[in-house]
């Protein structure tokens, strides 16, 4: 197949792309990536020469550059998008502009071109918090941040051009992903990064929330089972069917960090809680795993392997945060005067 993967230079999209070109000798792909703060060349540096593999920088909002790359296009894989609760609580205009007119803009497009299949890489965040059980695809759409309303968006248009249209477009959420090559930003690369810096590790409210963590080799294996296999207007759950006594606390993975590390637990730092900040989130990936899906690596594993990645890698991640910012929030939340460089 030939495929376009929008967000192909980020965290999930470059992950997807390298385990694509590795695993076939006949798919192509071409990569669209605005190369934002969170889009990293770096992330496909070991594909770069592969013939098999073009990159365009270009935003999805671009309705001219989407119409140019997706001539001759098989299929679409949209993983561009705004991901970052706490930058979509300052700013929301960028979240809604990319998840969801950014997603109107590939969706016309795909229709214009004829577009075999379609998978737009939404969250579990759109379910909103989940205090007991599991979200089943089935279950209506609660978001509570700037950034899960405009993901939960941009899947309403899709699903309403399948109903419209007929778009062949399939939908993944996906349970929070972490694994190398991740920005350091989202939990816990930041608090890998931190720590093996000296740095202190800044714990939400009292540390209770629980996410059910999925390898980003396992999420991208995911989406490549959907979109060979899944059935077309589907959506499908992915993440990795552990036991809610398995769902550990971020405080739990912020601990364990440390442990690994050798560091001691004084770096921990408790501040003010996210406005809104969702409990807990598990989604049912029982149609995935109907599907033949299956994830390779549980949690605990997965962590202790991604922490082996930061302490090795310090030449990718070092030049990023030296010129990131933290977000750390006051009591009044949104104050800019918090950003601080780290």
């Amino acid at each position: 197949m030939r495929l376009l993967v929008t967000g192909g230079a980020g965290f999930i999209g470059s992950n997807f792309v390298r385990r694509t070109l590795s695993r076939s000798q006949t798919d192509e792909i071409i990569v669209l990536d605005k190369l934002t703060y969170a889009g990293n060349l770096a992330n496909l540096a070991a594909v770069s020469k592969s013939p098999r593999y073009t990159f365009v920088q270009g935003d999805i909002c671009d309705a001219e550059c989407v119409d140019r790359v997706m001539d001759g296009v098989d299929a679409v894989i949209n993983f561009a998008a705004e991901t970052h609760v706490d930058r979509s609580i300052l700013d929301a205009g960028d979240f809604v502009r990319t998840d969801v007119y950014g997603t109107w803009v590939l969706a016309e497009a795909a229709r214009r071109h004829q577009i075999e299949r379609l998978v737009h890489v939404s969250t579990d965040e759109v379910y909103g918090s989940v205090e007991e059980g599991a979200s089943t695809e089935g279950h209506r759409l609660d978001p509570t941040s700037p950034y899960s309303a405009a993901k939960a968006g941009g899947e309403l248009l899709i699903r309403a051009y399948v109903k419209t249209y007929g778009l062949p477009a399939l939908i993944v959420r996906g349970a929070n992903a972490y694994g190398p090559h991740q920005y350091p930003e989202k939990l816990i690369p930041l608090h890998i990064t931190n720590a093996l810096q000296g740095l202190p590790l800044p714990v939400y409210g009292d540390g209770q929330q629980r996410r059910q963590w999925t390898h980003v080799d396992d999420f991208v294996s995911g989406v490549d089972v959907v979109l060979r296999r899944g059935a077309l207007g589907q959506i499908y759950n992915i993440g990795t069917p552990e036991r809610d006594d398995e769902l550990p606390t971020n405080l739990q993975v912020s601990r364990s960090i440390l442990r690994t590390l050798g560091k001691p637990e004084t770096l921990l730092e408790f501040v003010p809680d996210r406005p809104a900040h969702d409990r807990r989130y598990r989604v049912d990936p029982s149609k995935l795993l109907a599907l033949g899906w299956s994830p390779a690596l549980r949690f605990d594993t997965g962590l202790t392997e991604t922490i082996g990645w930061y302490r090795t890698h310090e030449q990718w991640w070092a030049p990023i945060k030296s010129g990131a910012y933290r977000l750390y929030y006051d009591r009044n939340y949104g104050d800019r005067s918090r950003l601080l460089a780290v």
